[in-house]
């Protein structure tokens, strides 16, 4: 039996050419009546279904970090049986597909998430993070003894790894071979979680306190290198940086 897969609304059509055409000219460079062009309705017609291009660039980056977090969540519950190996594995191959399917809110994520209201960005804000939250849990399972800050590190390096594809395209802006790209950011994510794993246990340098309640390659301080950067908030005020989840 073939399955078939529902048509696009309208709605949708609207937002994947709203999307297109702000990553290739940027938010203000492209008007109603082109978004309503690429869809094939007038530009007026547009507003039976947005309010404006404000209402479909918040939907766009609302939507996709919804999205992420709703998917890294059934994919970590469909695969919880099999242990936190096979949880990582799959939230990588999902984050594999956004990075190669939805390369152009990649972009828009990057250069236009600034021009939200407040409250949709702090509802991006907060999205991302649980979905952080969600990998740096999975990764911890898997290596018990790396430390929190150092996990979630880890997390924000592989997400920029595979958020590079926008940068990835051909001069027509084809991806090369997207089977191979696939395979090629599969290796490298899973390669930079291993190496997170590979890595000796800190240990206490001699005579230092623990009076902190913290041992370990913190020294006498009790804190942590990477504990002193702030990489909790995926999306800072200034924007966001190489490592959001976007």
């Amino acid at each position: 039996m073939t399955t078939r897969t529902a048509a696009p609304t309208r709605r949708e059509q609207i937002l994947k050419h709203a999307a297109r055409l702000f990553a290739e000219r940027g938010f203000h460079g492209v008007g109603v009546d082109e978004i309503g062009a690429a869809v094939g309705i007038s530009g007026p017609g547009l507003y039976r279904h947005f309010p404006g291009k404000d209402a479909m660039l918040a939907e766009l980056l609302v939507g996709i970090s919804e999205r992420l977090l709703e998917g890294g969540r059934q994919r970590s519950a469909d695969a919880s049986g099999q242990g936190p190996a096979a949880v990582l594995a799959s939230l990588i191959e999902g984050h594999i597909d956004f990075a190669l399917d939805d390369r152009p809110l990649i972009t828009l994520h990057d250069r236009e998430l600034d021009r939200l209201r407040e409250d949709d960005r702090r509802r991006v804000r907060q999205l991302q993070r649980q979905y952080v939250e969600l990998w740096v849990g999975v990764v911890r399972q898997l290596y018990g003894l790396v430390p929190e800050a150092e996990a979630r590190a880890a997390v924000h390096a592989v997400f920029g790894l595979l958020n590079s594809t926008p940068h990835f395209s051909s001069p027509r802006g084809a991806l090369p071979d997207r089977a191979g790209t696939a395979e090629l950011l599969r290796g490298l994510a899973h390669g930079a979680f291993a190496a997170l794993g590979a890595r000796p246990a800190p240990t206490a340098p001699s005579g230092a306190s623990d009076g902190s309640g913290v041992s370990g390659a913190s020294g006498a301080s009790g804190v942590h290198p990477v504990d002193t950067i702030d990489m909790i908030d995926t999306v800072g005020e200034t924007g966001p940086g190489p490592g959001t989840a976007l």
